[in-house]
């Protein structure tokens, strides 16, 4: 299959010169051009606690309400607003609110602690603050970040709720794409924390390039179900969807059985997960065919073969007729793309889907890029790439060892302003002339598709000299059913010759513990028979020599990533 070059953007030269000049408009001026195209289409769309719908218009006169209010209340240009609370219309429109206010937002993770928050906020300048009511009260309950106010994203709370908001109308100082829009703090929740700054061009350009990679339409409906306050769900679901004026279903909770009710009720066309939850899935979806006998399950997988040669060899796309009866069993029979993204995910899942006749694909990037950099074609993709480059985004690999692996450097419009008041830790990452220092090593192909072999923080070091990915063992253990969590890193063998031997930490299933009656004996031999299989497909000096099976989950962080360092220091 060919990649075909498109700009889907082009529909912006008829506002230009209208409603904004230059490049790119800004965030609110994005949204308002959805506005103005489709008007009635569904922009916001909720089922828990109770059904909401709002429309681009209806969600636009909220919007501008909220940034009315926030005006009366003397917010100005520039001032930092703190966002946080679980997925919903009333975190977006929150959010919207802010920028359309012209304030600079600051979207918090609702999982962190309260100390966590209120030092993040401390620390960003955060003067006012948007949160859930069950937390309203806790957060600056000692008056130590020093909030001027603070709102809440639920009804029947004695703060102002955000869909009550409104005042005398009013037009917030406009922002130019140039000036920073939101800081997103990725991590530092302790020490000096690392606030990413993106302007407003950021985040738009890269929301419109992306598109170069994979047309999306004002039919379709996205899935927010990750986190929103992250950079992943934040743009490739919320920003891509009011960029065409499709809807967005805001989903609450990770738990597969509301998840599928959800994509069935809401229609959804475009899913965005992590490798956790596409491992999940097709594990469950197969482990239900193998249930039907030996000769089923051999008939099955031959047909999925089949489907998925027709499909990478001439573009035709028969597995969605041929397994519709299966796709219904993960609500996916209206699914138009599902995107992976947010850590490396095997080529067995990646095949899978595609062969039953999803469009499945995988994407990469950072927070510092907005995220997205690279994106798999739907018409093009190539199972073992995070993704082909976006038009607009400029990579090299620095230092390539003899099989091309370097560390990623990424350039272009999508690239950070830098670290929020932490210019040492920008000049760590950022070079004067805006290349940036992913920390990720891979390589790239001549056609601009990008392969990972995992995190330069996170590599081992072996006796023989051999640089070890944990990801790229992990990625062997995706699929089996009896492990809830797996977490390789490295254990010193030798500390004069600072070599290193491969741990493995499992945390086993619920499941499976339940049906051994939690015997560890028995749990700790069958941990141990699945790393011999894995590392029978294991190089010799990948192979695991250290097994631990941990009594209790690993701490994850909000978009189901294991805390690897963290993890590292507990089990030393």
């Amino acid at each position: 299959m060919k990649f075909k070059e498109t700009q889907p953007w082009k529909f912006l030269d008829e506002f230009r010169g209208k409603e904004f000049d230059g490049a790119w408009p800004n965030v609110k001026t994005m949204f308002h051009i959805s506005c103005l195209r489709y008007p009635d289409n569904l922009c916001f769309h909720a089922f828990s606690p109770k059904e909401e719908k709002f429309t681009y218009r209806e969600a636009e006169k909220k919007i501008k309400e909220v940034s009315y209010f926030l005006l009366s209340q003397g917010v100005k240009k520039g001032d930092k607003i703190g966002v946080s609370g679980k997925n919903s219309p009333e975190w977006a429109i929150a959010y919207l609110g802010v920028i359309y206010a012209g304030a600079i937002v600051v979207p918090l993770d609702y999982a962190l602690k309260d100390s966590e928050m209120e030092h993040l906020m401390a620390f960003g300048g955060v003067s006012r603050l948007f949160i859930d009511k069950e937390r309203i009260d806790k957060i600056d309950s000692d008056g130590s970040v020093g909030l001027v106010a603070k709102y809440s994203l639920e009804p029947d709370s004695s703060y102002p709720f955000v869909l009550d908001m409104t005042g005398p109308e009013m037009e917030g100082e406009d922002a130019d794409i140039k000036e920073t829009c939101a800081i997103l703090f990725t991590s530092g929740t302790t020490g000096t924390p690392k606030g990413v700054m993106l302007s407003h061009e950021n985040l738009v350009s890269d929301c419109y390039l992306a598109q170069g990679n994979m047309n999306i339409y004002s039919t379709d409906v996205f899935y927010a179900i990750l986190p929103i306050h992250h950079a992943y769900t934040m743009l490739a679901v919320f920003f891509e969807s009011f960029s065409v004026g499709a809807a967005t279903v805001f989903g609450k909770k990770l738990v597969v059985s509301q998840i599928l009710k959800e994509l069935k009720e809401g229609h959804v066309t475009m899913f965005l997960a992590v490798p956790m939850l596409f491992n999940k899935m097709i594990a469950a979806l197969m482990a239900g065919v193998r249930k039907k006998g030996v000769v089923v399950y051999g008939i099955i997988r031959a047909m999925m073969g089949f489907s998925g040669f027709i499909k990478k060899a001439f573009g035709v796309n028969i597995g969605k007729k041929m397994f519709g009866f299966l796709l219904r069993n993960l609500s996916l029979e209206e699914n138009r793309i599902c995107i992976c993204g947010g850590g490396p995910l095997p080529a067995s899942t990646f095949k899978m889907f595609n062969e039953l006749g999803i469009d499945f694909v995988q994407g990469y990037g950072l927070t510092e890029t907005s995220p997205i950099t690279h994106l798999n074609p739907t018409e093009a993709y190539i199972e073992t790439s995070v993704g082909r480059k976006i038009p607009g985004c400029e990579v090299k690999i620095v230092n390539p060892d003899s099989d091309g692996n370097g560390t990623i450097y990424i350039k272009g419009s999508m690239v950070m302003q830098g670290y929020y008041n932490n210019p040492e830790a920008t000049e760590e990452v950022l070079s004067s002339d805006g290349w940036l220092n992913t920390g990720d090593v891979g390589h790239q192909d001549e056609d601009g598709y990008l392969y990972l072999t995992g995190r330069a923080k996170s590599v081992i070091v072996t006796e023989g000299g051999k640089n070890v990915f944990p990801e790229e063992i992990e990625d062997h253990f995706q699929l089996y059913d009896d492990i809830d969590q797996v977490c390789v890193v490295g254990y010193m063998i030798d500390k004069e010759m600072k070599s290193e031997g491969i741990r493995v930490l499992i945390y086993p299933s619920k499941k499976y513990s339940d049906s051994v009656n939690g015997d560890k004996s028995v749990i700790e031999r069958h941990m141990n028979d699945i790393v011999s299989e894995v590392n029978k497909d294991l190089q010799s000096y990948k192979k695991i020599t250290k097994v631990t099976v941990v009594d209790t989950p690993m701490p994850m962080t909000s978009t189901k990533k294991i805390k690897r360092f963290e993890v590292r220091a507990m089990y030393q």
